[in-house]
């Protein structure tokens, strides 16, 4: 299992109604950790629509996890 803190930006944060959250879990990569948090918290946003940041960085999909983790969770957002 790895320990993560997650933090959500924009509408996943309407979602899942709060900003941030522990999180034990046995998702090896940001993937994986959608799709567990998608069933959790209901997401509407397909995988593909998600960015993913750790603690200083935008990472791919598919980068492996770390126990300690701050993960981002970047929806589209739109502005003027």
């Amino acid at each position: 299992m790895t320990s993560l803190t997650i933090q959500y930006f924009a509408s996943l944060r309407e979602q899942a109604g709060v900003s941030s959250e522990p999180l034990e879990t046995a998702a090896r990569t940001p993937a994986e950790l959608y799709a567990e948090l998608r069933e959790r918290h209901g997401f509407s946003l397909p995988p593909d629509h998600v960015r993913f940041a750790d603690d200083t960085a935008y990472i791919p999909a598919d980068s492996p996890l770390r126990d300690g983790m701050r993960l981002t969770l970047i929806p589209p957002v739109a502005g003027g």
